[in-house]
């Protein structure tokens, strides 16, 4: 059931949000910055934590979970001091997150051919 829970909300954040390029006129860049800043605000707000224990995946994957652990990192971490230490806070949730995408990305530049 965990895995229909995280497929079924994965699927629906990620419908909404095909949706609102397709029908909205935001740009995809534009879209994508809105959904880190929409999961950090959410995250701080206490609102994605029900979110995320209810739908696992489905929730941490999409660009607003990116934002939702960098809001974590923050907010776990005693009292950063600096702002290198508050930097060091915020990427250590999602410093595994944001290794994993650079990766992929390397290896999907390596695979494909480009188109131009």
């Amino acid at each position: 059931m965990e895995y229909v829970r995280a497929f079924v909300a994965g699927g629906l954040l990620c419908a909404i949000v095909q949706l609102i390029i397709d029908r909205g006129k935001w740009t995809p860049a534009g879209v994508a910055g809105s959904l880190v800043v929409f999961g950090v605000l959410l995250g701080f707000g206490g609102v994605y934590d029900p979110f995320v224990a209810w739908a696992g995946a489905g929730a941490t994957m999409p660009l607003c979970g990116f934002g939702y652990w960098l809001a974590k990192g923050a907010m776990v971490e005693p009292r950063p001091e600096g702002f290198v230490e508050t930097g060091a806070a915020v990427f250590r949730f999602a410093g595994a997150l944001f290794a994993f995408i650079v990766a992929g990305s390397f290896a999907a530049a390596l695979t494909c051919k480009p188109k131009g």
